[in-house]
């Protein structure tokens, strides 16, 4: 079989400084902003002359933090415990023959920044700081939109949990990042199988150390520490 060689054509800048805590799908959190930096003679602005006419965006990135040598056709979703295996062209595990992911992103803004040529501004993105991002593409809705499509055995999990955040403690996330993080706490950043009411866990978010403890559907910060 052909070998083909993909570059990185940008990486992205987002909240998450490691996987705990991503949701497990683009557009989950909507309040979620991220921005994608080109690299090297990728960042050109004539390579995105039109872009700011599209509102949706596809990024295609790999997981740098789910290299594996060697790849197994059968995976374990999260979402059916840990415990099921399927089919693993038939999930979107991070554990994959190469390792690349699909995200849908709003556009929001075209903008330059110093140092880093021109960016863009994206919502909801699904990505670890620092993700590496081989190509961007525009959504277009009558080709890409498909309402009606079967779930299979990941349908819309919606937001499931309920946040109790102290007004002590939610003083200390900087204002504009509020929202996000509790959007994020209540998509439940857990695995799927693990339901400790007396575990304190802990998410890396936008520098900070949030804790917290989950018990039945409500979900109570516990603690946010600053760098």
């Amino acid at each position: 079989m052909n070998e083909f060689t993909i570059r990185p054509v940008a990486h992205i800048e987002s909240d998450f400084g490691e996987k705990f805590g991503i949701p497990r799908q683009a557009g989950i959190v909507e309040e979620l902003r991220a921005r994608v930096v080109f690299d090297g003679e990728y960042r050109c602005d004539e390579a995105l002359r039109g872009i700011e006419g599209f509102s949706r965006l596809w990024l295609i990135w790999g997981f740098s933090e789910a290299q594996r040598e060697a790849w197994s056709p059968t995976v374990r979703p999260p979402r059916l415990g840990g415990n099921v295996r399927m089919g693993v062209f038939a999930t979107r595990s991070p554990f994959r023959p190469n390792s690349l992911g699909l995200s849908c992103v709003r556009l929001l803004g075209v903008e330059k920044c110093e140092g880093k040529g021109t960016t863009l501004l994206v919502g909801g993105a699904d990505l670890m700081d620092g993700t590496p991002i081989f190509d961007v593409k525009p959504y277009v809705p009558y080709a890409d939109a498909y309402p009606e499509a079967a779930s299979g055995f990941a349908p819309d999990p919606g937001k499931t949990l309920e946040v109790v955040f102290a007004d002590a403690l939610l003083e200390k996330v900087p204002e504009e990042k509020r929202a996000a993080l509790r959007g994020v706490l209540a998509n439940d950043p857990r695995p799927r199988y693990q339901d400790d009411p007396e575990r304190v866990y802990a998410m890396s978010f936008a520098s900070l150390t949030v804790r917290f403890r989950v018990e039945d559907k409500l979900l109570t910060v516990t603690e946010v520490e600053s760098p």
